[in-house]
């Protein structure tokens, strides 16, 4: 080996001796190490806690947040259920009110005084009944208001017993079947 090398193991070895502590000074440093260790696990167990507590937090959360949904879909599938037993009959009764309206114009052609007349009377209150007990209702037009939530305006005339905006006169009966319109009043208004 060249001196220069060998100058440098003797430094690289003293450097080494130098380092080594004394016995007690040892054993400090090892408690030193321990206790920094011990902190630094309890600092991770804390850190672990509040991850624990974080991912609690978001599990309840969602589960909040899911107990609201189901609440949720189960009142729109109360409100579906109701609404589909309220009006399931609207298709049967829109076509019964065509029949109904025909019976109405063979009673007007009619004589009272024949009983096939009061026999067809009968059935036609027959029949109203059936529908009112479904929940269908008239809608009352003649001397009311104009209203085009319950009527449909085809004609509109002069008319002294009646003011502005009133129905003069009901072309076709409007019905009602649960607080829902199925069939507007056909109506002339008065100018």
């Amino acid at each position: 080996m060249s001196d220069d090398a060998k100058k440098m193991e003797e430094t690289l070895e003293e450097e080494l001796t130098e380092d080594i502590l004394p016995e007690e000074e040892a054993k400090d440093t090892a408690e030193e190490s321990r206790e920094e260790t011990v902190n630094e696990e309890s600092k991770a167990e804390s850190d672990g806690e509040s991850e624990k507590d974080a991912e609690e937090e978001a599990l309840n959360i969602k589960y909040l947040r899911l107990m609201a949904d189901f609440q949720n879909f189960k009142r729109r599938t109360e409100k579906e259920k109701s609404d589909i037993y309220a009006f399931a009959n609207e298709k049967i009764i829109s076509e019964l009110l065509n029949v109904i309206d025909n019976f109405e114009r063979a009673l007007a052609a009619g004589d009272a005084a024949d009983s096939f007349y009061q026999g067809m009377e009968m059935i036609l209150k027959q029949l109203l009944g059936v529908l009112e007990k479904a929940g269908t209702s008239e809608i009352k037009a003649l001397g009311e208001d104009f209203d085009p939530n319950f009527h449909n305006a085809v004609m509109t005339e002069d008319s002294a017993e009646y003011e502005s905006g009133k129905v003069t006169e009901v072309l076709q009966k409007g019905y009602i079947l649960n607080n829902r319109v199925i069939r507007p009043s056909m109506v002339k208004v008065a100018n």
